[in-house]
């Protein structure tokens, strides 16, 4: 090194090193994880996604320019990501920051751009910000949004950034309004950047779409009660319709059935054509209204009705493989507000104050699950609860529960508007975590194994082509829920349908068409990208009562202490050369 150092091109020589060290740096993406929860580590299912990439995928993301400190992290956690997809993708990931509509002029033409990239799924949101300097309040249009796009005339699909959970402070579920933890709210966003770009990703790129149908014949909606269900499907897989009446569902062609809100009695016939497809290996999502209680007949009657059962016979089916349906009605103090008429406003017009209502008690998961594992609150309306039961073989899992104080009425459940009268109404939510929602999975057996005769097993066979199955021949899934309006949606007289999980006159969506997408997708897929959803990130927050009386410390080190290191440098390098050269 000397020699080089004393070489009359030793100076350029090593400045070209340098140089070309730092160029092949940037070539090579790699960094070292020692966070405690693994936080800038990828699940080998999307590295092993990535590496399989051999063509371009295009990543605009919308969060840039200028924006509140909450978002700018959440944006530069996102380059973060982004650029380990890159380096693992071979460089087959290409990412771009933008800000749409920064170079368009006249309002109209940035008016007709924005709603182009609304229809594709684009959220928009804006900001109130507070000048530290004027103390003036200005709003700031934010756009938290990627694109993911693959194929030439292939639809991309719109990633919203955000998290849909939203993360409360403490507070007394009767008597204070929850205030949201936004600091929280944004970390929990970042722990699931990695799916959403993964399964965007994995759904451009799979050479095979699943096929999901909607069962009919036993009184399921079909009007606009389910728009958004269909809605959402249609954008993801193929979507078709299977009435039960007409024949065998073929696990074979047909990768998930849905049972939405039936009205109708299952017969032994119905049962037995359900049975023989899980068996097969098909997979099941049971969204069943056990007992009848509709809003609408509480605001007809203006006072209580009785809530009774609706005779669905699915209870021996439902037994046999792990969960029973009980004929009750579940609350929780922690539930959602519905408007009601308390008099008459100066003009005559009816004056409106919305209330808490226990029959819509907020949901979510309760334990590590790779369904509603950091979702938003869903909402459910009129919903019951679930038992496990005994079902060799087969493994559960509680998806959704409620909160902490619950109760549960048992059938005939009397529902009033005023439910909850006074204290010993109160005392009595002493029950938590009621599930409602439960996975099931596990190779199944048939409910019919030793019940039917010679006669009724020819008639499988010659129908399917298929013998007869006892038990399972592969491994099912099933996801039972006790409450089928979370996937329906409400219909709106000027707007028409709503999307699920949002309620008339409340400016709020629930987390109901997320958990239903996760559930389904959980149904259909094996990329086991759902490890990355469990993903928690740890905020570790600073405790501010130190920060306040250790700040002039901590500046004074951080600005000083650099100081010092390069005058005590600088005072001992020219001590070492004034004792080198004197004489």
């Amino acid at each position: 090194m000397q020699k080089v150092w004393q070489h009359k091109y030793g100076i350029g020589f090593l400045t070209g090193f340098f140089i070309l060290l730092v160029y092949l740096s940037t070539l090579v993406f790699y960094r070292l994880d020692l966070t405690a929860e693994k936080r800038y580590s990828l699940t080998p299912a999307t590295r092993n996604l990535l590496k399989e990439v051999d063509s371009t995928i295009t990543i605009k993301v919308f969060l840039a320019g200028e924006l509140p400190a909450d978002y700018k992290k959440l944006s530069i956690a996102t380059k973060d990501l982004l650029d380990e997809f890159k380096s693992l993708s071979g460089n087959h990931v290409k990412v771009s920051f933008e800000k749409p509509g920064e170079y368009i002029t006249g309002d109209t033409a940035k008016v007709l751009f924005y709603d182009s990239l609304a229809k594709l799924g684009v959220v928009f949101e804006q900001s109130e910000v507070v000048s530290s300097k004027t103390e003036k309040e200005t709003n700031q249009l934010i756009i938290p949004s990627a694109l993911v796009s693959f194929r030439r005339g292939q639809k991309p699909i719109a990633i919203d950034l955000r998290s849909s959970r939203k993360v409360y402070k403490q507070y007394n579920v009767i008597t204070d309004n929850p205030q949201e933890d936004v600091e929280a709210t944004r970390n929990a966003a970042e722990a699931l950047l990695e799916y959403k770009f993964a399964n965007a990703i994995d759904k451009l790129t799979r050479k095979y779409v699943p096929t999901v149908a909607y069962a009919v014949g036993n009184g399921e909606p079909i009007d606009l009660t389910v728009n958004d269900l269909g809605e959402s499907l249609r954008n993801e897989y193929r979507l078709a319709v299977f009435d039960l009446k007409k024949g065998y569902p073929d696990a074979s062609m047909i990768d998930a059935l849905m049972i939405v809100k039936p009205k109708q009695s299952f017969t032994e016939e119905d049962k037995l054509k359900l049975d023989q497809y899980v068996m097969n290996g098909g997979h099941i999502i049971w969204l069943v209204d056990k007992l009848h209680a509709e809003l609408d007949s509480l605001m007809r009657s203006q006072a209580e009705y009785t809530a009774f059962d609706r005779g669905l016979e699915l209870d021996d089916i439902l037994f046999k493989y792990g969960v029973r349906i009980n004929p009750d009605l579940v609350q929780d103090l922690s539930c959602s507000k519905i408007p009601i008429v308390v008099g008459k406003n100066a003009d005559g017009s009816p004056k409106m104050q919305r209330y808490p209502w226990p029959y819509y008690p907020f949901l979510a998961a309760r334990d590590n699950n790779p369904i509603s594992k950091n979702l938003d609150r869903v909402l459910p309306i009129f919903p019951s609860s679930i038992d496990t039961v005994k079902s060799p073989g087969i493994r559960k899992t509680i998806l959704l529960s409620t909160d902490s104080s619950s109760r549960a009425i048992s059938s005939p459940a009397i529902v009033s508007i005023n439910s909850v009268k006074g204290d010993e109404d109160l005392a009595s939510f002493n029950k938590k975590y009621i599930p409602v929602a439960v996975l099931l999975e596990g190779k199944f057996h048939s409910l019919y194994s030793n019940r039917i005769g010679k006669e009724v097993l020819d008639s499988v066979q010659r129908i399917t082509g298929k013998p007869y199955l006892a038990s399972g021949v592969k491994e099912a899934k099933q996801i039972v829920v006790a409450d089928a309006d979370i996937v329906t949606n409400q219909v709106s007289s000027t707007a028409g349908p709503l999307p699920m999980g949002s309620l008339p006159l409340e400016n709020y969506r629930f987390a109901n068409r997320e958990f239903f997408l996760n559930s389904m997708d959980y149904l259909v897929s094996n990329n086991n990208l759902f490890e990355s959803r469990n993903k928690d990130f740890v905020l570790r927050l600073l405790d501010k009562t130190k920060v306040e009386e250790q700040k002039n410390m901590w500046q004074a080190i951080n600005i000083g202490l650099p100081v010092a290191l390069v005058v005590i440098i600088g005072l001992l390098f020219q001590w070492r050369r004034k004792k080198k050269y004197e004489v």
